[in-house]
């Protein structure tokens, strides 16, 4: 990548409707090189998808829960079948397999703690490869953002 490209890239991670016309003229380019350099970045896997940012406390979701889950088994299987089950939920927006003293942390949004005890007892540590948790709630986000450093 080009320092054109890393300003692409810059640019439509804060703002994904700019117009190819209006990339081209924030990068000093032409529109069809603005085109075809996205379209690179596209195939080399730089840009995934394009998605819209919803204000979660707007769709009735404001909790944020930061969750530690230990594993019964770190075999591949055991691993395998949590990983298939937290993909089905729609309540953990983010989970990483970690280092350290707890094998994941997710990041699960929910209306109330109301919520968030329901799903915590009969959803997520009802799952058999589940030995425990420790939930953390979030009282205020500080920063948050989709975009990395370009």
């Amino acid at each position: 990548m080009d320092a054109i490209d890393r300003r692409i890239v810059a640019l439509l991670q804060n703002d994904a409707t700019l117009s190819h016309a209006d990339l081209a003229e924030r990068v000093g380019a032409s529109s069809a090189s603005c085109w075809r350099r996205v379209k690179a970045l596209e195939a080399a896997g730089v840009f995934t998808r394009t998605v819209r940012l919803v204000d979660p406390t707007a769709v009735g979701r404001g909790v944020n829960v930061l969750c530690n889950i230990r594993m019964r088994s770190h075999a591949a299987d055991s691993r395998q079948s949590f990983e298939r089950f937290v993909l089905s939920q729609p309540e953990v927006v983010e989970c990483f397999s970690m280092s350290g003293d707890w094998d994941y942390l997710l990041r699960v949004v929910v209306a109330d703690v109301a919520a968030y005890n329901t799903f915590l007892m009969q959803t997520l540590l009802g799952h058999p490869s589940v030995a425990g948790g420790s939930s953390h709630f979030a009282l205020d986000m500080t920063k948050y953002t989709t975009a990395l450093p370009t």
